[in-house]
Protein backbone atom coordinates (compact mmCIF):
# COMPACT_ATOMS: atom_id res chain seq x y z
CA UNK A 1 0.00 0.00 0.00
CA UNK A 2 3.53 2.48 -0.30
CA UNK A 3 3.22 3.15 3.60
CA UNK A 4 -0.11 4.11 3.82
CA UNK A 5 -1.59 2.96 7.14
CA UNK A 6 -3.90 0.07 5.73
CA UNK A 7 -6.71 -0.02 8.71
CA UNK A 8 -7.60 3.51 7.51
CA UNK A 9 -7.69 2.87 3.44
CA UNK A 10 -11.08 3.38 1.95
CA UNK A 11 -13.01 0.15 0.97
CA UNK A 12 -16.60 0.65 0.30
CA UNK A 13 -16.87 4.38 2.22
CA UNK A 14 -15.15 3.21 5.22
CA UNK A 15 -11.78 2.23 6.67
CA UNK A 16 -10.55 -1.13 6.60
CA UNK A 17 -10.42 -1.08 10.59
CA UNK A 18 -14.57 -0.09 10.20
CA UNK A 19 -15.09 -3.54 8.38
CA UNK A 20 -12.73 -5.55 10.62
CA UNK A 21 -14.53 -4.19 13.76
CA UNK A 22 -18.13 -4.27 12.62
CA UNK A 23 -17.51 -7.96 11.88
CA UNK A 24 -15.04 -9.21 14.79
CA UNK A 25 -17.12 -7.26 17.79
CA UNK A 26 -19.94 -9.16 17.69
CA UNK A 27 -17.72 -12.17 17.88
CA UNK A 28 -15.93 -11.22 21.27
CA UNK A 29 -16.08 -9.63 24.42
CA UNK A 30 -14.04 -6.78 25.53
CA UNK A 31 -12.08 -5.77 21.99
CA UNK A 32 -8.76 -4.15 21.44
CA UNK A 33 -7.23 -2.37 18.74
CA UNK A 34 -3.65 -2.92 17.91
CA UNK A 35 -1.99 -0.11 15.95
CA UNK A 36 1.32 1.57 15.99
CA UNK A 37 0.38 4.59 14.26
CA UNK A 38 -2.13 7.31 13.62
CA UNK A 39 -3.00 6.81 17.19
CA UNK A 40 -6.01 9.43 17.61
CA UNK A 41 -7.37 8.15 14.86
CA UNK A 42 -7.49 4.56 16.27
CA UNK A 43 -8.20 5.56 19.78
CA UNK A 44 -11.63 7.50 18.37
CA UNK A 45 -12.67 4.66 17.75
CA UNK A 46 -13.62 4.17 20.93
CA UNK A 47 -12.17 0.66 21.98
CA UNK A 48 -8.80 0.60 24.28
CA UNK A 49 -5.57 0.64 22.40
CA UNK A 50 -2.65 -1.39 22.51
CA UNK A 51 0.90 -0.71 20.46
CA UNK A 52 4.21 -2.77 20.01
CA UNK A 53 6.57 -2.83 22.41
CA UNK A 54 9.12 -4.22 20.06
CA UNK A 55 10.98 -2.04 18.59
CA UNK A 56 10.70 -1.15 14.52
CA UNK A 57 7.35 -2.81 13.97
CA UNK A 58 8.66 -6.72 14.09
CA UNK A 59 5.17 -7.21 12.24
CA UNK A 60 2.34 -9.28 13.36
CA UNK A 61 3.80 -11.09 16.12
CA UNK A 62 4.53 -8.06 18.29
CA UNK A 63 1.19 -6.91 17.86
CA UNK A 64 -0.22 -10.57 19.15
CA UNK A 65 1.73 -9.73 22.17
CA UNK A 66 0.81 -6.41 22.72
CA UNK A 67 -2.82 -8.12 22.59
CA UNK A 68 -2.03 -10.86 25.09
CA UNK A 69 0.15 -8.28 27.41
CA UNK A 70 -2.85 -6.33 27.18
CA UNK A 71 -5.86 -9.55 27.45
CA UNK A 72 -7.68 -9.34 30.76
CA UNK A 73 -9.74 -12.80 29.29
CA UNK A 74 -7.82 -16.35 29.51
CA UNK A 75 -8.40 -16.44 25.23
CA UNK A 76 -7.31 -13.70 22.94
CA UNK A 77 -8.85 -14.09 19.27
CA UNK A 78 -7.23 -11.79 16.55
CA UNK A 79 -7.47 -10.77 13.03
CA UNK A 80 -6.26 -8.45 10.67
CA UNK A 81 -7.34 -5.12 9.95
CA UNK A 82 -7.38 -5.62 5.81
CA UNK A 83 -9.69 -8.41 5.73
CA UNK A 84 -13.28 -6.92 5.23
CA UNK A 85 -15.22 -10.04 4.90
CA UNK A 86 -14.12 -12.39 7.40
CA UNK A 87 -16.65 -14.93 8.97
CA UNK A 88 -19.20 -13.81 11.31
CA UNK A 89 -18.30 -17.38 12.88
CA UNK A 90 -14.79 -17.54 12.96
CA UNK A 91 -14.28 -17.05 16.70
CA UNK A 92 -16.67 -19.77 17.56
CA UNK A 93 -15.54 -22.17 15.05
CA UNK A 94 -11.91 -21.23 16.81
CA UNK A 95 -12.92 -22.28 19.69
CA UNK A 96 -14.82 -25.78 18.77
CA UNK A 97 -11.16 -26.61 17.89
CA UNK A 98 -9.85 -26.04 21.26
CA UNK A 99 -10.41 -29.53 23.20
CA UNK A 100 -8.15 -30.33 26.12
CA UNK A 101 -5.73 -28.76 28.26
CA UNK A 102 -2.77 -28.80 25.07
CA UNK A 103 -4.70 -26.77 22.77
CA UNK A 104 -3.86 -23.39 23.22
CA UNK A 105 -3.73 -22.12 19.84
CA UNK A 106 -6.35 -22.71 17.07
CA UNK A 107 -5.80 -20.70 13.37
CA UNK A 108 -8.50 -20.42 10.54
CA UNK A 109 -7.43 -23.06 7.39
CA UNK A 110 -8.67 -22.39 4.16
CA UNK A 111 -7.77 -25.19 1.06
CA UNK A 112 -5.05 -26.44 3.13
CA UNK A 113 -3.49 -23.36 3.81
CA UNK A 114 -2.93 -22.01 7.31
CA UNK A 115 -3.81 -18.43 8.20
CA UNK A 116 -1.96 -17.54 11.40
CA UNK A 117 -3.36 -14.02 11.77
CA UNK A 118 -6.84 -15.36 12.11
CA UNK A 119 -6.38 -16.89 15.81
CA UNK A 120 -7.76 -18.09 19.27
CA UNK A 121 -4.38 -18.25 21.22
CA UNK A 122 -4.17 -18.69 25.30
CA UNK A 123 -3.05 -15.79 27.47
CA UNK A 124 -0.44 -18.34 28.90
CA UNK A 125 1.46 -18.16 25.41
CA UNK A 126 2.79 -14.63 26.09
CA UNK A 127 6.08 -16.07 27.65
CA UNK A 128 6.73 -18.30 24.76
CA UNK A 129 6.03 -15.47 22.30
CA UNK A 130 7.99 -13.23 24.21
CA UNK A 131 11.02 -15.95 23.85
CA UNK A 132 10.44 -16.77 19.91
CA UNK A 133 10.42 -12.96 19.17
CA UNK A 134 13.79 -12.47 21.44
CA UNK A 135 15.16 -15.17 19.17
CA UNK A 136 14.99 -13.10 16.29
CA UNK A 137 11.46 -15.26 14.95
CA UNK A 138 9.24 -13.04 13.32
CA UNK A 139 6.91 -16.16 11.53
CA UNK A 140 3.35 -15.92 12.69
CA UNK A 141 2.98 -19.49 11.45
CA UNK A 142 5.73 -20.76 12.56
CA UNK A 143 5.22 -19.71 15.96
CA UNK A 144 1.88 -21.50 15.73
CA UNK A 145 3.03 -24.41 14.52
CA UNK A 146 5.44 -24.43 17.63
CA UNK A 147 2.92 -23.72 20.20
CA UNK A 148 0.87 -27.14 18.63
CA UNK A 149 -1.70 -24.97 17.21
CA UNK A 150 -4.77 -26.42 15.85
CA UNK A 151 -6.25 -25.80 12.63
CA UNK A 152 -9.86 -25.02 11.77
CA UNK A 153 -11.35 -25.60 8.54
CA UNK A 154 -12.99 -22.84 6.77
CA UNK A 155 -14.81 -23.55 3.03
CA UNK A 156 -14.79 -20.44 1.77
CA UNK A 157 -10.99 -18.83 1.16
CA UNK A 158 -13.05 -15.27 -0.21
CA UNK A 159 -13.68 -14.69 3.34
CA UNK A 160 -10.34 -14.20 4.33
CA UNK A 161 -9.31 -12.32 1.03
CA UNK A 162 -6.43 -10.01 2.39
CA UNK A 163 -6.37 -6.29 0.60
CA UNK A 164 -2.78 -6.13 0.66
CA UNK A 165 -1.77 -3.85 -2.27
CA UNK A 166 -3.20 -0.52 -4.64
CA UNK A 167 -4.37 -3.29 -7.00
CA UNK A 168 -5.99 -5.72 -5.10
CA UNK A 169 -8.44 -2.47 -3.36
CA UNK A 170 -9.41 -1.42 -6.87
CA UNK A 171 -10.31 -5.15 -7.89
CA UNK A 172 -12.51 -5.16 -4.80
Amino acid sequence: MGGVDKGLVEYLDRPLVFHAIERFAPQVGPLLVSANRNLETYRSLGFPLVSDAEPDYPGPLAGLLAGLTACETEWLACIPCDCPALPLDLVARLKDRIAGPDALVAVACVAGRMQPTFQLCHRSLRPALQDYLASGERRMGGWCRQQGAVEADFPDPAAFRNINTAAELDAS
